[in-house]
Formats: C-alpha cells, structure tokens, sequence
C-alpha cells in the first residue's frame, strides 16, 4: 500500500483489491490495483511533475523506496520522517476516542491481574489469559507482546513469558496494551506474591514517586527531556541510582512506539495531542525488578492519564 500527500494537500491511497474495503473507510481518493502493472501505473500518476519525494524512512523500507524510485523515473527520495511524525503524533478527537477505548480496555485487564495470580502459574499462562481477555472486552489485538515477568526475571525490561512459575515473595511484572480502532495502549504494572523482598517494597515507593515526578512535567510546549530528567533524578538521589536503565517513555499511536522520545538527551518539544507513556523503573538482576507505566495525553495546561491511575503497592 501507499500514500502519496501532494502540495497542494491531496491525498492518494493505492491498496490491493484485497485492502478496498477498509481504505474505504479512511480519507483520501483510493485507488484500487489489481496487478503489478496497475499498481505502477497508479504510482507513477500520483508522483506525476514531482522531483523530489519525501519518505518515511523511519518505517518505508529500503526496497520500497527503490521499487517507487525505479517505478516514477527520476524522482529523489528524500527524508520526511521527522515532518510526518510530528504531525502524526498530534491526534485530532477520532484518534483520541480510539486510545482512551484501548486504555480502557487495558485498565481492565490490570484491575483484574490479582485474580490470575497463584503459586505455581506460569509467566505463559497468565500473559495468554491477559491476551484473551483484551479481545473480550473489545480489543482489537495486541499493541504488542505481553511481557510477563516473574521473580528474578523481572528485572529484565523485555523479558518474554517462560514456563517459570510464580513462587511467594516474587514481584509479578506485566507490561500489556491493547489495540482498538488500530491505536495502541500501552502500560506496566508490578504485584507480589506474598510479602516480597524490604529492597523491592523500598524500589516500589521510589519508582512510585519518580513517575509522579516525570509526569508532573508533561504539558504542552515543554522539553520531552524534563521529565525524564525528572524521574531520574528522583531515583538517583536514592539507593538505586543507577537502575533505571532505559528512557522515561516514548510516543504512542498507531505503533505502540512512535516517533517521540521521552530521554535525557531528547530535543523534542511536547506539544497538546500528543500521547506518550511514562514508565520509570528500577531493576537489580537476581532479585527482581519494578516498572510502573501509563499512557498520557498531552494538554495545553498539563496532561491527563488515560489508563487507571491506580499503583497501590498490590500483594496477592
């Protein structure tokens, strides 16, 4: 499939017969291939007069931008993806309803976790039984693989489910989202079997603490990098300094990772309608780890949380 924006703001979708009836769906004039020949000649129709033609490098691949340079002679491929990811990471109202209905729907599944949870469950059963339930409560699919995390192995950030089974003092990690209308959610939270280890309930509060913190930065007009550096240095200050080992958060939207970046060194600046997690986190290999994640909208006066706001220190 593509989409070819001109200048003067027109909007060309070319699909496969296969995809007609859902790019009906959206905006745009649609064209409609059914063969090679076909879909070249829509390409080289839409890219007719241009000289130079902006990609999306950050997901077109390099064989799709050498097919369309092949297909529309002497066309050059430049790099728009930072134009087109700025103004896809302000959503209007529709994309807005679509995420607050994937939050929703993830919100659920997290006040639901402790019903799942007894000694001798399996990472793979439980992230099977969070998967199925998203679909049931109206999901549309998985904004990606759910990550459930036990015990020791928590303290990897992207674990992927295994057959260990859930032992009493473990920390239970899970970081889920679910996908509605094709736009993602995007959250982790942190339970315990049992009363867990003092050094894991003290990494609980701090991280509690240090999302507070980020957060309380996000709002419309402000650096991407406060609020990490925020975080940060709520956790540093602490006998954890050192353990949070990945950025603040990242945008969301129709990938569950998209175009901005919540990091200490980000340049970017946030802007109302932008949606982005926040998810600090602290992990000690060979004892476990704590992450503690929602998705956020950006407003003009600050931001508001989409998925529940609820991070009680939970133990089963």
């Amino acid at each position: 499939s593509f989409a070819v924006v001109g200048k003067d703001g027109s909007l060309d979708v070319i699909v496969s017969v296969l995809e007609e009836e859902s790019a009906s769906e959206g905006v745009g004039e649609v064209h409609v291939y059914h063969d090679r020949e076909e879909r070249e000649r829509f390409i080289r129709e839409a890219l007719s007069g241009c000289s130079k033609v902006g990609f999306n490098m950050h997901s077109a691949t390099y064989a799709a931008v050498q097919y369309v340079k092949k297909v529309a002679e002497g066309i050059e491929p430049v790099d728009a993806g930072k134009a087109i990811g700025d103004t896809v990471s302000v959503k209007d109202e529709k994309e807005i309803a679509a995420t607050r209905e994937a939050c929703r729907i993830s919100s659920k599944v997290a006040g639901e976790i402790p019903d799942y949870l007894s000694e001798g469950v399996s990472e793979k059963e439980v992230a099977a039984r969070m998967d199925s339930r998203m679909r049931e409560l109206g999901g549309t699919g998985n904004a990606f693989d759910t990550i459930a995390a036990f015990g020791a192995y928590s303290s990897q950030p992207h674990h992927m489910p295994c057959d260990y089974r859930l032992r009493k003092g473990d920390a239970a990690l899970f970081d889920f989202g679910s996908k509605y209308g094709r736009y993602c959610s995007d959250m982790t939270r942190t339970v315990f079997l049992g009363r867990p280890p003092e050094i894991l309930e003290r990494a609980y509060e701090v991280v509690r603490e240090a999302q507070l913190a980020g957060i309380a930065e996000y709002r419309d007009g402000a650096s991407a990098s406060a609020a990490d550096l925020a975080a940060r240095k709520m956790i540093d200050g602490t006998e954890f300094k050192g353990r949070f080992i990945h950025s603040f958060g990242h945008g969301i939207g129709m990938e569950v990772h998209q175009d901005i970046s919540v990091s200490p060194r980000s340049d970017q600046i946030l802007r109302a309608g932008n949606v982005v997690s926040a998810e600090p986190g602290i992990y000690i290999p060979g004892v476990g780890g704590i992450r503690i994640e929602d998705t956020c909208l950006i407003t003009e006066d600050g931001c508001e949380v989409l998925t529940s706001f609820d991070h009680s220190f939970t133990v089963v």
